[in-house]
């Protein structure tokens, strides 16, 4: 009898967690199988580097697999889609970045509300964006850039890691204040563009720091000027746009967010798991090696940051003028 009733509580509790999308098993042994981390961009630009970074160090001392899914397309919106469209369970997660932010207002139409539709969890870095040019450009300098464009209007153009990223509203920004022409050429992810930008087909990208630092350490493109309002620790002699352009500005995060539902406990646990790691020296020091400062944050104070950025977006996007259906 007694093993009838135990048989029959073990059936309603996983018939619950069906109903719920939440695995019977609690945070005291989350994880026990691999977790997803979805992004939105293609493997091998500045999201999928810091991406894997971190899940490698989190697979280590979690002991499950974080595995990294490129889920590209639409600026990160069908990566988004697909987190928020997920189990509340803690074995997908999204990572965060100003395309979020950029998109609710950005995009007409988005099958979800972003702030509404999921759960803050932890805040990684802060980052730059970096203005790199073709080798094949004749300009040196961001004065010489601006000089060139309004000299040749509508004959070059940019590439973005997709529509509503912020390498995407970095030009766009730099487009309205310096009142230049240039075309829009979008891809999906920016480690897909730099082959046309070295060749010359696209002539620049507003590109978050660790790809184009890359590219600009390797001389297959020419850095010109990082995007915060003053110059970036980790590149010092490189000038900041707004040295030239003044009150120009476009500074970025990484995070991770997971789907409205998610148990709270679970967002504890990945919290501290990430604020341990970014306390763990050969990680902050990898994180360095791409431009990125670690930033640790409660999920409440990530959740305030990304509200923060949805609005200060909101008024670029207005500034700018430019939208997507």
């Amino acid at each position: 009898m007694f093993a009838l009733i135990r048989t029959a509580l073990f059936g309603l509790v996983c018939l619950t967690s069906i109903v719920t999308g939440i695995a019977p098993s609690s945070a005291a042994d989350y994880p026990n199988r691999p977790v997803r981390w979805l992004i939105g961009f293609a493997a091998g630009g500045p999201v999928d580097i810091v991406a894997r970074i971190l899940s490698q160090w989190l697979s280590e001392h979690l002991g499950q697999q974080f595995i990294v899914e490129n889920r590209t397309g639409s600026g990160g919106n069908i990566a988004a889609a697909a987190a928020i469209s997920s189990p509340p369970d803690g074995y997908t997660l999204l990572f965060v970045a100003p395309n979020n932010a950029i998109s609710t207002s950005l995009y007409k139409k988005l099958p979800y509300d972003f702030i509404r539709d999921t759960v803050p969890v932890a805040s990684i870095m802060q980052l730059t964006n970096m203005l790199v040019v073709s080798n094949a450009m004749p300009v040196k300098t961001v004065q010489e850039f601006i000089d060139y464009c309004k000299a040749n209007p509508g004959k070059v153009s940019y590439a973005s890691s997709g529509n509503g990223t912020s390498v995407h509203m970095s030009a766009e920004l730099f487009k309205a204040m310096t009142r230049i022409d240039m075309v829009h050429v979008p891809y999906r992810g920016s480690a897909l563009a730099f082959p046309d930008i070295i060749s010359n087909k696209v002539q620049l990208i507003f590109d978050n720091l660790p790809s184009a630092l890359e590219q600009a350490r390797g001389g297959s493109v020419r850095a010109l000027g990082v995007t915060s309002p003053q110059r970036w620790p980790s590149v010092p002699d490189i000038p900041a746009i707004a040295e030239t352009v003044p009150g120009f500005e476009s500074v970025g995060f990484y995070g991770i967010s997971v789907p409205k539902g998610t148990p709270p406990e679970i967002v504890d646990v990945l919290n501290k798991a990430v604020g341990e790691a970014l306390k763990d020296p050969k990680l902050v020091a990898r994180l360095a090696d791409v431009g990125g400062i670690p930033k640790p944050m409660t999920p409440a104070e990530f959740g305030k940051l990304v509200a923060d950025e949805t609005e200060k977006w909101r008024k670029v996007v207005e500034f700018a003028g430019v939208s997507v259906d």
